[in-house]
Parts: C-alpha cells; structure tokens; sequence
C-alpha cells in the first residue's frame, strides 16, 4: 500500500475543483492510496480501516475472501473511509481515465459523508486516529488478560448492532454537564493529577495544546481539545460524570448500560472491561450512519460521477468503456437489489420531478394519468431537491418519500417471486408485483433493521437483569439467542432474562396464498450456563 504518485494526485486535484464548481462541498485535506488485490482482501474485514483493532473474526473473514478471490479473480475499484482527512483506495492496475470517474465517484462519497445529518456526529472525529489507539489499548490489554480480553472482545460484538444510533443523533452535542469551564477544570484540576498521575511536563503540554487550538476560534478549539481527551481516555466521560453526579441521563443502549451498571465491571479487577466495552461500542456507531445509508449514498455517487466525467474532455476515446462499465455498476438487477441503481434512479427521479414543479402541494392533489403525466410548470429545482436529499435523508425516507407508481413505472420495476414448478420439479422466478407499495415495502424489507432491546429498570437487580425485546413484526434469530444471553450473563456477573415474541405458524390462507402467524410472547432465561424458556 502506497500514496498514489503526483500526476494521478495532480488529476485528483482537478477533479475536486469541478466537482466543487458543480455544488459538491468537502474539506481540501484528502489521502489517496494505492493498493492491490490482496491488500483490499485484508482490508476489507475491518470496513478497510487499517487501524481497526485485531480480533480472529478479521482473520477468519480474510481467509474466506482470499478463497473467494481464487475461484472469482476480481478488481475492486475503489473504497473511501469517512475519516478526517479522508481516506480512499484504488486499484493498482486503474489507467487514468478510469482514475477519473473513480475520483468523481469518491468526492461525492467525501461529499455525503461530510455533508448528510446521519453522519453528524462523525464530523470532528478523526476516526483513523482514534482506531489506532483503540488498537494499542486492545493489544496491551490482551498481554494482560490473555484470552480472557477476546471473551470479552467476543460477548460485547455479539450485541453491538444494538447500539442506541438515534437516541446519539438526536443529543444535543453540546452537553450542559459539558461545558468547557466546567469540564476542563475537572481535566486539568483533577483528573490528570489524581486519576491519570500524569507528569508536571505532560499536564504543560496539554495547557499548551489547548491553548493553541483555543487561539484561532475558542469554540471550535474547546471541541477538537474535548474531542480528542474522550479518544485518549475512555474512562474520562464516567469519571466526570461521577463527579458532577452521574450521568445527565439514563444510558441509551445495552452496551452504555453494561458499562455503567454492571455489578461485575464495577469491580476493580474489571474495571479494565469497560475500556473495551467503549472500543465496540464507538466502533458501531461510527459504521450505523454508512449502514443506514448505502443506497443513497452509493446512488449519489453514481450520480455524479456519470454527470462530471461525462462533461469531462477527458473521456475522448474512452466512452464505450466507460459505458461498459457504468453500466455494469449502476443496472438494475430483476432479481436481487443493485444499491447503486435504485439509489441512482431515485436521485434521477426527484430531480425531474423538482424541475417541472411535481413535488408541490398542487400536483399530489391532482388524480388523472394524463394530467400527472404532462404536468410540467418548468420551476427548475431539480439541484436544489437533489443536494437537499444528501444533507437530510437516509435510505428508509428516501424509498418511503419518493418510491411512488409512476417511479415503479418509469424504470419498469417489479417484484420477483419465487415458485415451485411441480412438473419440471424446479424453482421458478416471475413477476410477482408491479405496485409501488409492494415494491418500496420490498426495498424497506431489504434495509438494516437490528433489534430494539431495553433493559427493563423496575425489574432489574445486581443478580438479575431483565431485557425487553421491543417486538416489530421480526423474530429475533433464535440460533443466536443462547450465546447472545451467555455473553451478557457474563458481563453482568448474574442471571438474565430476556421477553420477546415469537411466531409460529397458525394456518394457511388459500385466497391470498399466504401462511397465517401468530404472535406468542416468551421469555428466556441464561442463569449458571443453562438457558431456560417459558411462554408467558
């Protein structure tokens, strides 16, 4: 892995100043690598953040990709990390005019990256840096702790996709238990000198540093400074919060519980826990935003490295490949969900539906095919509309908003069943639906969607903690459950019980040829490594 040479940086450059003649805004500061094959392979399991502590799932990912790329030899073009400063990968063996669209289409990645409400939180976070230090700490701890450092490692990532995302998003950044003063009178006063024991040199060194940030803009400077004592110190935020007394609110997840709560971590040989605990935590909510938004994300690139590179001169000689390929990324697949096309396609369709006036009141009221059709008041708002779907939607309120019939209708969209043909004795694919409803339900079916799992606090003790599966017409995935309960049981240092719903099967409905479920609430119970049920 290499930083690409200066005349592909210098083609970079030229293609970061179009972009930002077009509208796309991002900060200068970028880092471009060159990497093979095999070093995107390696990558790739830690979402290509070389920083990203070890744990032997990576290493197992790595071998089953290495036995994929042997049977399927392929070339990846590209992958961009949200990191300050941004971060992207190419191919080894790309020529430049292919470089060319493959810049565009990272910009407008650095772009919604920087630019999108989901990603907020991440805008002052360098999370390379911070990766890199989790993985440090990690690895000191395991010289420590030997293996019991991956148990715990192990148990915390089985319930890190149960992260409170939103709950983040919506906090007000500006904690009011976190003002400067107040906060930084704790660092400076306290906790370097009683908790960290730092030296007399250190402590003028950080003076120093926070001066130095504070000069040019003292709110800004407090941030980074605050920002970056949190990555340093993981155990900062409890203490202050101890010592302004306790926390601000109650914690919004089952990982923040557990490092809060737990009987078992609060005992001083484990305190050591909750450092890691933090690492997996930070660690999924830097990746739920990317998660959250793939088909848009990926459908805004798409967008604008077809619109730039098109306009480019650069492309002379070299349409029919670049169409070869682009259409190879941006297709529509009838069966199995293409990303970068559905997020195109929608993109492409609210800007003519913005430029000739169809996202106004008067249009939604109107009923006729053909009026609807020819409706055009030529407002022109199609850029606009578009640069306002990057800054405020995700994946789930794009589809809701704008997967309309005329959309389905437009891109000969459907959904595709799957059958059994009893005289051949073979599985069949046919257009099952071509409504709008049943296929935008089909895309939002598709989505990320983990578990909404609450610690019940009337019912909860040192010896006991109780769970509450917040029931959304999905089961959880029963396989999991065992392991999932005796991983926690451990953290906890007792029993734990969780209620959730399952589905059985009730009858079969011949009219509309679906099978009829019925809901039945359960509990489970992990307690001294045996796993119990019972309805309730």
């Amino acid at each position: 892995m290499k930083l690409i040479d200066q005349h592909t940086k210098a083609i970079m450059e030229e293609c970061k100043a179009r972009a930002r003649a077009a509208g796309l805004r991002f900060e200068d500061e970028t880092l471009e690598y060159v990497v093979s094959n095999r070093d995107m392979i390696e990558l790739s399991p830690k979402g290509m953040i070389p920083t990203l502590y070890d744990f032997w799932a990576n290493d197992v990912e790595v071998l089953k990709k290495a036995g994929e790329y042997s049977l399927y030899p392929h070339n990846p073009y590209e992958t961009v990390i949200n990191s300050r400063p941004a971060i992207s990968f190419y191919n080894d063996n790309n020529p430049d005019w292919l470089n060319i669209m493959i810049f565009y289409h990272v910009i407008a990645h650095i772009d919604f990256f920087q630019n999108n409400a989901m990603f907020k939180n991440t805008w002052q976070d360098d999370f390379v840096g911070k990766g890199l230090a989790d993985k440090r700490l990690i690895a000191s701890l395991r010289t420590e702790h030997g293996r019991w450092l991956d148990y715990v490692l192990e148990f915390a990532r089985g319930i890190d996709n149960i992260t409170g995302y939103f709950e983040e998003l919506r906090a007000d950044r500006a904690d009011p238990a976190m003002e400067p003063p107040k906060v930084l009178d704790f660092y400076f006063g306290h906790f370097l000198q009683e908790v960290v024991k730092a030296s007399h040199n250190f402590i003028f060194a950080e003076v120093d540093k926070y001066n130095r940030l504070r000069a040019t803009d003292p709110a800004v400077g407090e941030a980074i400074f605050l920002a970056e004592v949190k990555k340093r110190f993981p155990e900062f935020q409890m203490k202050f919060d101890k010592h302004a007394g306790g926390p601000r609110r109650q914690p919004v997840d089952l990982l923040s519980f557990l490092m809060e709560h737990s009987p078992f971590i609060k005992k001083e040989q484990n305190h050591w826990m909750r450092s890691v605990l933090s690492i997996v935590r930070s660690t999924a909510l830097y990746f739920e935003p990317q998660i959250r938004t793939k088909t848009i994300n990926e459908g805004w690139a798409s967008y604008w490295h077809d619109t730039l590179f098109r306009q480019d001169e650069r492309i002379r000689g070299h349409e029919v490949a670049y169409a070869r390929i682009n259409a190879a990324v941006t297709s529509v697949n009838w069966i199995g969900l293409n990303p970068y096309a559905i997020g195109l396609r929608l993109i492409q369709h609210v800007e003519e539906q913005a430029d000739k006036g169809k996202l106004h009141y008067d249009f939604q009221r109107l009923a006729g095919i053909e009026q609807r059709r020819d409706y055009d008041l030529r407002v022109g708002e199609g850029k606009r509309a578009i640069f306002g779907l990057r800054q405020h939607f995700s994946d789930f309120t794009l589809v809701n908003t704008f997967v309309s019939q005329e959309f389905v209708d437009r891109f000969n969209l459907f959904v595709v069943g799957k059958r059994l043909n009893p005289q051949k004795q073979t599985y069949e694919y046919y257009v099952k639906s071509r409504k709008a409803q049943d296929y935008k339900q089909m895309l939002i079916d598709s989505f990320y969607h983990p578990a909404r799992v609450e610690v019940d606090l009337e019912k909860t003790t040192d010896e006991h903690l109780h769970l509450r599966h917040r029931f959304e017409g999905k089961q959880l995935y029963k396989d999991f459950v065992p392991e999932t309960l005796m991983g926690i049981s451990y953290l906890w240092g007792g029993a734990v019980s969780l209620e959730t719903m399952e589905l059985t099967k009730k009858g079969f409905n011949q009219q509309t040829n679906k099978v009829i479920l019925e809901q039945r609430p359960v509990a489970y119970t992990f307690h001294q490594g045996k796993l119990g049920k019972r309805n309730l």
